[in-house]
């Protein structure tokens, strides 16, 4: 398997071109599970290795938001020490909504006048002078007519460049198209996703947005709190077709996810630098239609 450099195709996020295979920058400022108290922080030096070496291999596109901090390390700050200057490819999305006291605690998701501050600390961070890319993070189903127009409202000022949405429902995302291009949405889905996450990776295609899934190394087992890329708790059917390409079931994972559409993006995080190498080789694996099929067919229940 070849790295990133070789194998991904492209999609383009408004006027921004990625390789379909980039980096989550969640798990980057802390050892364990984000955002859970007394995780320890992670190695500012390994961290800053790290990037430089996903960037290295190929990675030109890297999501963030500042809202990714543990108790010593910003995710922002360490992408902004370990990539400046930045190379002219790389882009950089973030996410406002949500804010975290500094103890670390959520805080209740801003208000529309509040977001321009929100874009503005992350370009403090990253030492930017635009964003590429700004999701709108939500939570709930409450509309987002009011909040979406402040961020476009800053995108027509020139303050953002492309806009996207996370974790919608399909009437949130027509609420936001109706005021301004989408070009992103970013979603929780993986390996049993149900019909209704399916669904709108559908119509993400249909609208020429990129889907960007969260959790797609996880699925919905994993996103409640089973270990990662544990052997032990994994299909036997989705083992077996690791084995038959020589890949391990997390490779597997971001493969299947590729193979639903040529709009799909993946950014899985890692604190290793021998998984993001083998999260970048997942690009070149192509499943036949038996196998897809044998995927799409497995179901995983929360634990």
């Amino acid at each position: 398997m070849s790295n990133a450099t070789t194998t991904h195709d492209t999609w383009r996020l408004g006027s921004l071109t990625v390789r379909r295979i980039g980096f989550g920058a969640m798990r980057l400022a802390q050892h364990g599970p984000a955002f859970e108290p007394g995780s320890p922080p992670r190695d500012r030096a390994s961290a800053i290795r790290l990037l430089r070496t996903a960037v290295d291999l190929g990675v030109d596109h890297i999501d963030t938001a500042s809202f990714y901090f543990s108790a010593l390390r910003s995710a922002n700050e360490l992408i902004n020490s370990a990539l400046q200057p930045y190379p002219d490819d790389l882009v950089i999305a973030t996410k406002v909504g949500p804010g975290r006291s500094p103890a670390g605690g959520f805080l209740p998701h801003a208000r529309p006048e509040q977001l321009r501050g929100q874009v503005e600390q992350n370009l403090r961070e990253l030492g930017r002078d635009q964003p590429d890319l700004v999701y709108l993070r939500v939570l709930g189903a409450d509309p987002i007519a009011e909040r979406f127009g402040a961020l476009a409202e800053l995108r027509t000022a020139g303050l953002i460049r492309e806009l996207g949405v996370s974790n919608v429902r399909p009437a949130q995302l027509a609420e936001a198209r109706a005021i301004a291009p989408v070009v992103a949405v970013q979603n929780p889905f993986g390996l049993g996703a149900p019909p209704e996450q399916r669904a709108l990776l559908r119509r993400c295609g249909e609208l020429g947005a990129a889907f960007v899934p969260f959790y797609a190394l996880a699925g919905p087992a994993r996103a409640a709190g089973r270990t990662a890329g544990s052997n032990a708790a994994e299909h036997p059917e989705l083992l077996a077709v690791a084995r038959a390409h020589g890949a391990s079931p997390a490779q597997l994972r971001l493969a299947w996810t590729l193979h639903q559409g040529p709009h799909v993006l993946a950014i899985p995080g890692t604190g290793s630098a021998a998984h993001l190498a083998e999260n970048l080789a997942a690009g070149a694996l192509r499943l036949t239609p038996d196998q897809l099929a044998l995927l799409d067919g497995l179901v995983e229940q929360p634990v």
